[in-house]
Formats: structure tokens, C-alpha cells, sequence
């Protein structure tokens, strides 16, 4: 490889002439720059393709089939419930997927907005992740579960499951609910209607209320007020009835203290009224007779 560049060399140098001109000189000159160049860039190009004819020609990879969702939805996505016409709920996400041998559509996040039976927004959910089937029978919410009920309390889970057979929300797993008056309320295991208007936690419950002793007094005093005020009122135009009178008493009979073979004492008359001694003097002295002397 050496003597064929070597040779190439030589053929490219220009022929020395003793006599030359200072021109011929120039030229010449000029012609073994231009000869040194080509011979370079020729050089280059055949280390070049020496140095490629010796790389390792790399096998194609065997293909290999990589399973795909038959439906997948990476940008927003609204799925809406009716029930009879009424829009019930209606869930947004920013990732859905759907394979092909299963009926189940997972969703991530997940946005609820719940309506009631007009129509109306009334509470609100969402969740870190979900599932659904197609037919809509089912929505399972899990991961950070957070869902705000219409009369304004809030609920944490882990999860929640509503069914619509029974149309009830219902989790096995620890919940915390904070009311609307502040109230942290806390248990294992939780059942709501799907509005969230009326719920329980079904055990393991405890609670922390606020201000619990001013809030019975004031409950005390609601329900006087309202006994007062549903009491039937009393008017002063109208006439007082009319006492019925009361049944003359019979005298009781007063039983003797002495038995019946006794004879009661001689009762004492009463005692005279004080008189002159000469009257009574002369009631005591005998009656003279007619005939007497004088």
C-alpha cells in the first residue's frame, strides 16, 4: 500500500528542467502545490474506503410485535351518564385506554361533576386514577379520592365504588369526612346515595366537633322556640268556660265512741247569766197562803 502511494507521488511531481526560466520557476511551483493537494484529498479518499471495507456489518434486528390499546385518548375526554333522558354524571380525563379483549376503560385522572335529578351541578369527585365498562354500570375512583358533597362537607378515601343497580356510592376502606359546620368525622367502610346528600360511616367511627357545648345550647334553644311557636296560641277575646261546681259533699256519718249498751252522759245546761241576790232570795222563799195573817 506504501509503494502505491509512493508511486502516485512520483507520477503527480513535475520533471526538473536545469535550464528554466524564473517564470518556468513560478509555474512550476504553483503546479506542485495544485500536485500535492489532488494527492492528499486522493490519499484521504482511499484510507477512507479502506477503513469502511473493514467495519462490521451490523445484522437487522428481528421485528418484534408490540401490543397496543385498541383505543387510546391522550388529549381531554368528556364521557357523560343519563339516566331517562337526564344527564346523571360526567367524567373527564386526560388519558383513556381501552384494549382489546377487555371491556374495561381506564381513565387518568378522573373529574366527576354529579347532577341531580333537574339537572343541576350538586357535588364533585375526583381521584388520582379510574375504571369503567362500557356500558357505564360501574365507576371504580381510586387514589387520593376526594369528593365534596352539596351541603358543602368534604370525604377522603383511599376509594369509592358506585354501582348503578343501587345507585349508591360505598368504599371498605378508611374515610374522613369534614361537615360543613367544621366537624371532622372519621371510620372504616362508607355509604352515600350518588348525590352525596345523605351518608354514614359504618364502623370504627370517631369525631372531633367544634364548639360542642355551644352548639347544644343553641340546638336547646331552636327547639324551644319552635315548641313555643307550634303550641296552639291562646286568645284573650275568647270566654273562659264556665267551672262546673263541684258536688255537694255528704256528711259523714260520726260513729259513736261508746258502745251501744252505754247510756250518754247527761250533757250539763248551760250556766245561768248573773242576777241580784234579792231576786233570787225571794224566787227561793215559799208562797205565803191567802188566808195567813198579815
Amino acid at each position: 500500500m506504501a509503494q502505491f502511494l509512493q508511486n502516485i507521488k512520483n507520477a503527480l511531481a513535475p520533471a526538473s528542467c536545469p535550464a528554466t526560466s524564473r517564470y518556468a520557476s513560478h509555474a512550476s511551483r504553483k503546479a506542485s502545490r495544485k500536485a500535492s493537494r489532488l494527492w492528499g484529498v486522493l490519499a484521504c479518499a482511499i484510507l477512507a474506503v479502506f477503513f469502511l471495507g473493514c467495519e462490521e456489518i451490523e445484522e437487522p434486528k428481528p421485528w418484534i410485535r408490540v401490543e397496543r390499546p385498541q383505543m387510546l385518548f391522550t388529549d381531554t375526554t368528556l364521557l357523560d351518564s343519563y339516566d331517562k333522558g337526564v344527564l346523571n354524571w360526567r367524567l373527564k380525563t386526560a388519558y383513556l385506554e381501552r384494549w382489546a379483549d377487555k371491556e374495561i376503560v381506564t381513565v387518568r385522572p378522573v373529574f366527576v361533576d354529579i347532577y341531580d335529578s333537574i339537572g343541576e351541578r350538586v357535588a364533585f369527585l375526583r381521584a388520582d386514577s379510574g375504571s369503567l365498562d362500557m356500558t357505564f354500570t360501574y365507576v371504580y375512583a381510586y387514589g387520593h379520592v376526594y369528593a365534596l358533597t352539596p351541603k358543602g362537607a368534604s370525604v377522603r378515601a383511599d376509594s369509592l365504588l358506585w354501582n348503578k343497580k343501587d345507585n349508591l356510592v360505598r368504599t371498605a376502606s378508611y374515610v374522613r369526612v369534614v361537615s360543613e359546620d367544621g366537624d371532622v368525622l372519621q371510620g372504616v367502610g362508607f355509604e352515600s346515595d350518588a348525590q352525596f346528600d345523605n351518608w354514614k360511616i359504618l364502623s370504627n367511627v370517631t369525631g372531633i366537633f367544634q364548639d360542642a357545648a355551644k352548639r347544644m345550647k343553641d340546638e336547646d334553644k331552636r327547639q324551644a322556640e319552635a315548641e313555643r311557636l307550634n303550641a296552639p296560641p291562646s286568645s284573650s277575646s275568647q270566654a273562659a268556660p264556665v267551672a262546673k261546681p263541684a258536688p255537694a259533699a255528704k256528711p259523714t256519718p260520726v260513729k259513736p265512741t261508746s258502745s251501744p249498751s252505754q247510756s250518754p252522759k247527761p250533757v250539763a245546761p248551760p250556766r245561768p247569766a248573773a242576777q241580784n241576790p234579792a231576786a233570787i232570795q225571794q224566787k227561793l222563799l215559799p208562797k205565803s197562803n191567802s188566808g195567813a195573817a198579815k
